[in-house]
């Protein structure tokens, strides 16, 4: 992988991990939550969602690893689950907000190439077919249900009460968890994720 496309692989997933944050606010304040829009997280500004490890660091050790994915995520934007006004399926619906955003962003960037790839400039599909690969990594990657991912919030939402507070004490480790899954599991994830993004460009994105 070039400086080039690590420069442009890491603007878009930084850009990809901000609208996942921003998604999960909205998501929230529709459900009567005001937290993340009183403490200015309903901003496409990097600079308010930057992780220093998940927006950095990781997406600059996973240059280095097989399978030419580069993964990250964001500071997490703050939900109050006990404003929600929906109980348990508002806590759901702000947990696939985000990888919702993420598959929406790749589907539109899989339809932009199926119909203007003709026309576009050879860079612009190549950095389209990067958002259909981001998009779709952070969206699978997220609905994996360990903690603190967004899969673990959905499930944590429709477990009977007494097992939501078992995956309250693994979120304890969810970083440990999240590194394990990163650099011993998702190298087996990853062809899924290039042949769903062959489905919607219709091209083979390597």
């Amino acid at each position: 992988m070039d400086i080039a496309t690590i420069i442009i692989s890491i603007a878009i997933l930084v850009f990809s991990v901000v609208i996942h944050e921003v998604a999960h606010g909205l998501a929230a304040l529709s459900q009567g939550d005001q937290t993340a829009k009183i403490m200015g997280r309903l901003t496409l500004n990097p600079i308010k969602h930057i992780d220093p490890f998940g927006s950095i660091i990781l997406p600059l050790l996973c240059v280095i690893l097989p399978g030419g994915i580069i993964l990250g995520w964001a500071k997490p934007v703050p939900v109050n689950f006990n404003a929600l006004r929906s109980g348990k399926k508002g806590e759901a619906l702000v947990a696939i907000a985000g990888p919702l955003s993420n598959i929406i962003l790749a589907v539109v960037a899989g339809l932009v190439i199926r119909g203007f790839a003709s026309s576009l400039p050879g860079p612009a599909v190549f950095a389209l077919e990067i958002v259909i690969l981001t998009n779709l990594v952070l969206a699978t990657f997220n609905l994996v249900p360990i903690p603190p991912l967004d899969g673990s919030r959905i499930l944590s939402a429709i477990l009977p009460y007494k097992a939501r507070h078992i995956m309250a004490t693994l979120e304890r480790y969810g970083l440990l968890f999240a590194l394990l899954f990163v650099f011993f599991i998702w190298q087996l994830i990853i062809p899924i994720v290039y042949f769903l993004a062959y489905l919607l460009s219709g091209i083979r994105i390597q």
